[in-house]
């Protein structure tokens, strides 16, 4: 004769749900903390990037304050105008000026072309200060050098 299991562990005295993977190890948790940059997104990372680069031109130019800041993936939103860069390549960010529609003014940069063209973090941080710059110095019609005198310099 074979032992009684006794009551089951599950109402419905269905099998027991799984706590661990196959493998028997179960979950470890996550693989870095959320204060460490490692867990930051690239995404994140380039938000963080262009908001950065924001606040240091709205420091020394306060009329900054109402342009609004943003990021898209890739150009090539129906709504958002394109114009190609100097080269006849893809942009690397826009001015959209909402003078007309009462809209504030909006700064687009755009993540991937941006990512492809810099090697490492401090390249891209370099190119996304220098996209700002390029679009404020549009919106204010100043040349870049006098919106930043760093801009061009590495």
């Amino acid at each position: 004769m074979t032992p009684d299991p006794g009551p089951s562990p599950r109402p419905g005295g269905g099998p027991r749900p799984r706590r661990r993977d196959r493998h028997g190890r179960g979950m470890r948790g996550p693989v870095a903390p959320p204060q460490v940059p490692l867990s930051v997104s690239r995404a994140d990372a380039f938000i963080d990037l262009v908001n950065d680069s924001a606040q240091r031109l709205e420091r020394r130019w306060p009329q900054l304050s109402s342009v609004e800041f943003g990021v898209l993936d890739v150009p090539g939103d129906p709504e958002l105008p394109i114009s190609l860069d100097d080269e006849g390549g893809v942009p690397l960010g826009t001015l959209l000026s909402g003078s007309r529609n009462g809209l504030p003014d909006r700064i687009v940069v755009y993540r991937r072309p941006v990512e492809i063209r810099a090697k490492n973090r401090d390249e891209r941080a370099q190119l996304v200060h220098e996209i700002i710059v390029e679009q404020v110095a549009e919106l204010l019609g100043l040349a870049p050098e006098s919106v930043d005198p760093h801009y061009g310099q590495e």
